[in-house]
């Protein structure tokens, strides 16, 4: 069952829900298409969150799971015809597969620290520079899913409510199980190996099991995410889905909101998004300024909020009990 450490962590969760929820009442679309981005967004931030925020296993290649989870439902739909809704389990599946190939081969020889992120990073490019080279990704062209909306074809484009709706629902889902997760006793075998790796196999636990198993549930999450975005803008791009963009976005939105905690990365992605807008608005749309803003804020948060958002909240008007984070 998830806990609130604090009234301060209830009303920030409260904000965010009523805001999700007043977003069907604007009447502007710009808002919905906004934060369905967002959300989109959110589902990468909450897959980096399970290595990175409970194993403490920090990724500078999340892009390669969403990735490769884009590409593989893509390719199965425009090159071989698949139906969009297996495309779309295979797209899941094969960001499983990714991660788990990642993580085991990183931590079958003991990487680990900035030397794992370095090897996530690698791959993200590897696989970036493979999807631009060959016919059957589409090469340097991209791919291009053709325009037929319907449940058939997991197109929801025409109605952008019923999209949002489905939306809000995939990420319920996917906060559900990190949720379920962070509570299981897999979830303790997780934080006991990011606290201490060497006491937790001394206690028996199977590290090397433990942390291939996160990396495989993270690329789970993480092509789920990838293939969402598939099904969102029917196209995609080596550049864009394995760029470093998204392995950014999917680390800066946890650490930002609270890396470890289930509310953390749709806190901080939310937040960052309305950050990003309002300063492009503002200054119309100066290019590349929503870099230097997380640059910024990276900076700050590490500096003065080290636990996020949800860390900040947790220490205003505690309700019965100190320290905790369980939001």
């Amino acid at each position: 069952m998830m806990r609130f450490a604090s009234l301060g962590q209830a009303a920030l969760v409260a904000l965010v829900v009523v805001y999700l929820l007043a977003v069907y009442l604007l009447p502007s679309q710009v808002w919905m298409g906004f934060t369905i981005n967002a959300l989109a967004m959110s589902i990468v931030a909450l897959s980096w969150n399970i290595t990175g925020g409970f194993g403490g296993m920090a990724s500078f290649g999340h892009a390669a799971m969403y990735g490769t989870g884009a590409y593989a439902s893509a390719v199965l739909q425009v090159q071989f015809g698949v139906n969009a809704w297996v495309a779309f389990a295979a797209g899941i599946a094969a960001g499983a597969l990714m991660g788990a190939f990642i993580g085991a081969l990183a931590f079958r020889y003991g990487v680990k620290g900035s030397y794992f992120a370095l090897v996530t990073l690698a791959f993200a490019e590897v696989l970036r520079i493979c999807a631009s080279a060959f016919e059957i990704t589409g090469a340097g062209r991209g791919l291009q899913l053709t325009l037929q909306p319907g449940v058939a074809t997991l197109q929801f484009n025409n109605d952008r409510v019923l999209t949002y709706t489905l939306l809000l629902g995939i990420v319920a889902l996917v906060m559900a199980l990190t949720a379920w997760l962070k509570y299981s006793r897999f979830g303790a075998y997780l934080v006991a190996v990011r606290e201490n790796e060497d006491a937790a196999r001394a206690l028996g636990i199977d590290t090397y099991r433990v942390k291939v198993t996160a990396m495989a549930i993270s690329g789970a999450f993480g092509g789920l995410a990838g293939a969402v975005y598939l099904q969102l803008w029917l196209f995609i791009d080596s550049s864009v889905v394995y760029g470093v963009s998204i392995s950014v976005t999917a680390l800066i939105g946890p650490i930002i909101g609270g890396a470890g905690t289930v509310w953390g990365p749709l806190v901080g992605t939310l937040g960052l998004h309305l950050l990003g807008e309002g300063a492009k608005t503002a200054l119309h749309g100066a290019p590349g300024l929503n870099f230097v803003l997380y640059a910024l804020v990276l900076i700050a948060a590490l500096r003065f909020l080290p636990q996020g958002l949800m860390g900040l909240a947790a220490r205003i008007g505690v309700l019965g009990r100190k320290g905790g984070d369980d939001a």
